[in-house]
């Protein structure tokens, strides 16, 4: 049997999406970007929470970006824009929402107020819907569009969340979607193994705007020992072979974190951060600097949708 609740902690206004039997929980914030707050198991006797987040709201509020968008959504454009700037169209467009150095980050929903329109909880599962109507009021992007996010808790610790996004301008809408979890097992990211399958690598200058230029990339194409790997990378996912694309796991734990993205999200970034207590894997449907580069930009016609689907598996080894 599932459950939902709607409680409030540590300042966060939460979501929480519960599979009575296994005691797995999700935890989301609707008011912070759409967030994946946690996303925990019962394990050696104690709650494991594979999503590294903030401790409160204050610490979203005050910490947000230098922590690195933790658990948000990117929307409408993901990772790095060179200069801030693009072209669409007859039109050239400045983006200023948050800049480091001279370059946009991360879209413009990150902190959005998501405002919850359905939920659900029966014997196959919880759920959640939220939207957020983005109304073209942002410097450098002045198209109207729905962000429509879904997530759906099922049995065996599986995490389905579907991001639906809507035209409503009355022109082209261009658009590029992703997500920013970090996950942790709980301790250095140096013990974990990695696994995930790309056809290629996107080669970045010194901003981490891509080149153009796509390198073939496997060295991660089978298990093997993170170690003190440094990765803010990313790769061209490889459809052709068995999903999970990404696994993670801790063998101290005998757990492991599977990713299965649908075809829509064609890119992998990864990222290590400094303090390597957490690692960053984002499904993104298009290459840094899409709205420059075109790599898997999408174009949408007044009143068209798309779909995004990704799925997180926590499974246990033994």
């Amino acid at each position: 049997m599932f459950t939902i609740d709607f409680v409030t902690e540590e300042g966060f206004e939460k979501v929480v999406l519960r599979d009575t039997v296994s005691a797995t929980f999700v935890a989301l914030v609707p008011g912070c970007g759409a967030l994946l707050h946690s996303f925990s198991i019962w394990h050696d006797e104690r709650f494991l929470n594979v999503i590294d987040s903030y401790t409160d709201q204050a610490d979203f509020n005050d910490n947000l970006t230098s922590k690195g968008f933790k658990g948000c959504k990117l929307s409408p454009f993901a990772c790095r824009m060179k200069n801030a700037t693009y072209h669409f169209g007859e039109q050239g467009y400045t983006v200023e929402k948050f800049l480091l150095g001279n370059n946009a980050l991360h879209g413009l929903l990150y902190d959005a107020i998501f405002s919850v329109t359905d939920s659900y909880a029966d014997a196959t599962g919880a759920g959640v819907e939220m939207i957020y109507s983005y109304t073209g009021h942002l410097k450098g992007y002045p198209f109207h569009y729905d962000c429509n996010i879904r997530y759906q808790l099922k049995k065996d610790n599986v995490l389905t969340i579907i991001t639906s996004i809507i035209n409503k301008d009355p022109g082209l809408l261009p658009i590029q979607d992703g997500w920013h979890p970090y996950f942790t097992f709980g301790g250095k990211i140096d013990a974990l193994q990695l696994e995930f399958q790309s056809l290629q690598k996107v080669v970045m200058d010194g901003d981490l705007v891509p080149t153009g230029e796509l390198l073939p990339y496997q060295t991660f194409g089978s298990l093997r020992n993170i170690g003190s790997t440094q990765f803010d990378d990313c790769f061209l996912l490889n459809f052709a072979e068995c999903q999970p694309l990404c696994v993670l796991r801790d063998t101290s734990k005998n757990l492991q974190l599977e990713i299965y993205p649908d075809k829509q999200y064609a890119y992998l970034q990864v990222y290590t951060p400094p303090h390597r207590n957490s690692i960053a894997l984002e499904n993104l449907s298009a290459a840094p600097d899409a709205f420059n580069n075109k790599m898997g930009l999408i174009t949408l016609q007044p009143g068209e949708n798309i779909n995004f689907t990704t799925t997180f598996k926590i499974t246990p080894l033994i």
